[in-house]
């Protein structure tokens, strides 16, 4: 028994510094800058919007909780603890999306390519915001990297990659992912 947990200590102590090291690689290449930073909103509990959504009425919408709204926090501190250099930040309409943006960021836009398809009433627009998306990534010429605060599915999509809430994936500008990292609250 005790070399057993004496190996899980080994395990736990390799992996982290591993964590650590892959981590200061990826702020690296985000101080290079030109990165798409996807970033799932913070944690709204539930999954999908209810019956009656309505993307103009935030009531009627899933949204962050208390535990969200520390996590929104936690990211912006996040970037500016390490200084990552930031273009500016997009938001799906998403309400969810907009008050992670508004409590990491403060100052953001919104963009339609950027929205859920997850709901039957919206998956008719997958297609044309992943379009939309790639064009504007096309256009995007920067030093500074690019914030995007969208969901699950999109960066799913794009990325090939299932994100918890509140994580931040980044990729290059053709959308080949270099790291992720999560923001625990």
């Amino acid at each position: 028994m005790k070399i057993f947990k004496f190996l899980i200590i080994i395990f736990i102590s390799l992996t982290t510094s591993i964590k650590a090291d892959l981590n200061k690689n990826l702020l690296n290449q985000l101080d290079d800058g030109g990165k798409l930073i996807f970033i799932r909103h913070a944690y709204a509990p539930g999954g999908g919007d209810p019956q009656n959504f309505n993307l103009n009425d935030c009531s009627t919408q899933r949204n962050l909780n208390n535990e969200g709204r520390k996590q929104a926090k936690y990211i912006g501190e996040f970037f500016k603890k390490n200084e990552i250099k930031i273009d500016k930040v997009l938001s799906s309409e998403w309400c969810r999306c907009k008050e992670t943006a508004r409590i990491a960021f403060k100052n953001f836009s919104t963009n339609s390519f950027l929205n859920s398809f997850y709901s039957s009433k919206y998956a008719k627009n997958k297609d044309k915001q992943i379009k939309m998306l790639n064009n504007y990534v096309k256009k995007f010429k920067s030093d500074k990297n690019l914030i995007l605060v969208t969901h699950y599915v999109l960066i799913s999509e794009v990325l090939n990659y299932a994100p918890s809430s509140g994580e931040i994936v980044v990729s290059d500008k053709n959308f080949n992912m270099i790291g992720s990292i999560e923001i625990n609250y």
